[in-house]
């Protein structure tokens, strides 16, 4: 079994804690003092607040990628709504913004923030039969609505709102092809 590195152990004590008491409105400091760490060790392994919060949002990203191929659309869905992930998905549509508007130390969120994506979700189209020619676009519709109710989900907490949308959508994209 492979141990894993300090930077991998900052990083997922960072994604619980985040999770459990939100992080982008803290000072590095704080974030360090709650990860049980430096604020000098935090620098060391990620360069930056910005940086450790770019790292996180790229991690809960890949890990959600990940349980993608393990469920259905709905059960993903339920996933991706847990409370749980609240305060990692309003980490993510902030840091977004920022990479949009070029603050550094965030920029690297944008690297496959779309593209990343796609590739499993025609993976998952595949097995439902959509054809080839079509995957790219119901992939990045998918993703689209996906990503848009979470920021509903974020900015209004209306679970029952944003769950009937969702169940919508997939309710018009039942027996694609």
């Amino acid at each position: 079994m492979i141990e894993a590195s300090p930077r991998d152990r900052l990083l997922a004590a960072a994604i619980d804690h985040i999770a459990h008491h939100g992080g982008a409105g803290k000072s590095l400091r704080a974030l360090a003092a709650g990860l049980g760490t430096s604020h000098r060790m935090l620098i060391y392994h990620f360069g930056s607040k910005e940086g450790l919060l770019t790292a996180v949002a790229r991690e809960v990203e890949a890990r959600q990628r990940a349980a993608l191929a393990d469920l259905d659309p709905a059960e993903f869905w339920q996933r991706l709504t847990d409370d749980d992930l609240r305060a990692n998905e309003k980490l993510f549509f902030q840091l977004y913004g920022q990479a949009l508007g070029g603050t550094p130390g965030t920029t690297g969120l944008l690297d496959g923030v779309i593209d990343d994506w796609l590739g499993p979700i025609e993976a998952l189209l595949a097995q439902y039969g959509v054809p080839e020619a079509d995957r790219a676009a119901h992939a990045r519709l998918g993703l689209a609505v996906a990503r848009g109710l979470l920021l509903d989900l974020v900015t209004t907490g209306d679970r029952a709102a944003v769950d009937a949308a969702m169940e919508r959508f997939l309710a018009m994209h039942e027996g694609l092809p």
